[in-house]
C-alpha cells in the first residue's frame, strides 16, 4: 500500500494532548493564532464533559490527526445554536440520543487515505449510542464528501453560527456507520 500504513489511531487525553490537536486543526482548517486560542480554551472544556471520546491518528509518534466527540446534550452551546435550523425542518429529534462528532481534522498530506474515516468510524463505534450528528462548512468539500460516504445526509443547511461568516450544514446518520466501500480496510491501525 501506501507509506500511510503505519498511522496508527489511540485514544488520546483531549486535555493533555489539546496544544498538538490545534496545531493540526490550524493547518487543516486554517486558522490564526487568534482563532487557536480560543479554540484552546473551548476544547480544554470539553475534555471535562461526560462521556467524550478522543482519538488520534499517529505516524512515528506525530499526531497528523485528531477527531473527538460526546453525547449531545440539548444545553451546550453547539446544541441552541442549531436547534432552530432543525426544528425548521423536522429534526429537531436529531438533538436527543445522538453522538455529537465535535472536531475531525487530519493534516493536509496525510488526507484521502482513510484517517479521517478510520477516526470517524472508531469515535461512532465507541459511543454505544445509535446516531452520530456533526456540523460542516456547508460547501461541497472533501469533508462533506467523507461524510456522505459513511451514510450521513443533510439535517440543516445555512447554520450560521456566531463570530463566522461561514455558513454550515448539520449533517446525521444512524449508527453504525457502513464498511468502506468495496470491502476495503483502512490504512490505519486502531487501538
Amino acid at each position: 500500500m501506501d507509506q500511510l500504513t503505519g498511522v496508527t489511531i489511540e485514544a488520546i487525553d483531549l486535555a493533555a494532548w489539546a496544544p498538538q490537536a490545534l496545531d493540526v486543526q490550524a493547518v487543516a482548517f486554517g486558522l490564526t493564532p487568534e482563532e487557536v486560542m480560543v479554540r484552546l480554551h473551548i476544547v480544554g472544556r470539553h475534555a471535562q464533559q461526560p462521556g467524550v471520546i478522543a482519538l488520534g491518528a499517529f505516524d512515528g509518534g506525530r499526531l497528523v490527526g485528531f477527531g473527538y466527540g460526546m453525547p449531545n446534550r440539548r444545553e451546550h452551546w453547539w446544541s441552541t445554536v442549531i436547534q432552530p435550523y432543525l426544528e425548521a425542518g423536522g429534526h429537531g429529534d436529531w438533538l436527543d440520543g445522538v453522538f455529537a462528532i465535535t472536531e475531525l481534522h487530519v493534516l493536509p498530506g496525510f488526507q484521502g487515505h482513510g484517517i479521517g474515516s478510520t477516526l470517524i468510524r472508531t469515535l461512532c463505534e465507541r459511543s454505544g449510542l445509535h446516531r452520530s450528528i456533526l456540523s460542516a462548512i456547508d460547501a461541497e468539500t472533501p469533508a462533506r464528501r467523507l461524510y456522505r460516504s459513511l451514510g450521513y445526509r443533510d439535517l440543516a443547511r445555512a447554520v450560521h453560527f456566531p463570530n463566522t461568516e461561514r455558513l454550515y450544514a448539520v449533517m446525521g446518520a444512524p449508527l453504525p456507520l457502513p464498511a468502506r466501500p468495496g470491502g476495503q480496510s483502512a490504512p490505519a491501525n486502531s487501538r
